[in-house]
């Protein structure tokens, strides 16, 4: 069960945004990913649980920020449920889209596990529905995935296959790229891997 800690931070100006400490673990139905989240000065800011079946979809998402919450699933594309932080209000969402995404590295590892590229396969269009910091608002945005290579690196645990993701946003037609391991991202716009007590998990 991989267990360690990011730091996020503004992708333009790497204005330090907090942390999150988080686990994540492979079972007989799919992937669960939980996270604490926090300001830089270390107080508490919010929390992500998110659960995919065996074949990436999401199964079960909630997000907590600013007194804000959402949870959500794979309902005809995906469906939620946003709650406002007096508890008086709640408004329902409803997309035909392929998945969740998020400034969680979670979202990341979710999204790669649902399309499940091979080096050299054509990019991918996923449209996914991102809910925006600090107040989980939810936006339809279309992305393109490409898995450029997959390379092993020794270890001391053995050896760690890393994969390099090209991720473009169709609206705009910015690119990044992304590495992960495992179930961990190693790097990625606005997200480093600080510390990491266990070794990722491998997806079979």
């Amino acid at each position: 069960m991989p267990r360690g800690r990011y730091s996020l931070h503004d992708p333009h100006d790497h204005t330090p945004l907090g942390e999150e400490h988080f686990h994540c673990a492979p079972g007989p139905s799919g992937w669960r990913y939980v996270a604490q989240r926090t300001t830089p000065s270390g107080e508490h800011t919010g929390s992500v649980d998110l659960a995919l079946d065996e074949l990436g979809r999401p199964v079960r998402l909630e997000l907590h920020a600013a007194g804000w919450q959402v949870r959500g699933g794979a309902l005809d594309g995906v469906t939620w449920v946003r709650t406002d932080p007096a508890g008086e209000h709640a408004a329902e969402g409803s997309v035909r889209a392929h998945a969740f995404t998020g400034t969680s590295p979670a979202f990341l590892v979710a999204t790669a596990r649902l399309l499940r590229l091979a080096p050299g396969d054509p990019a991918i269009r996923v449209r996914l529905v991102a809910f925006t910091d600090p107040v989980l608002a939810p936006r339809t945005v279309d992305r393109s995935w490409a898995l450029v290579k997959s390379e092993a690196h020794s270890t001391d645990n053995g050896p760690l296959t890393v994969h390099e993701y090209r991720i473009g946003c169709l609206d705009t037609g910015e690119q990044h790229t992304v590495y992960l391991a495992g179930d961990v991202v190693l790097s990625a716009p606005g997200v480093e891997l600080e510390d990491l007590q266990t070794p990722p998990s491998v997806f079979t």
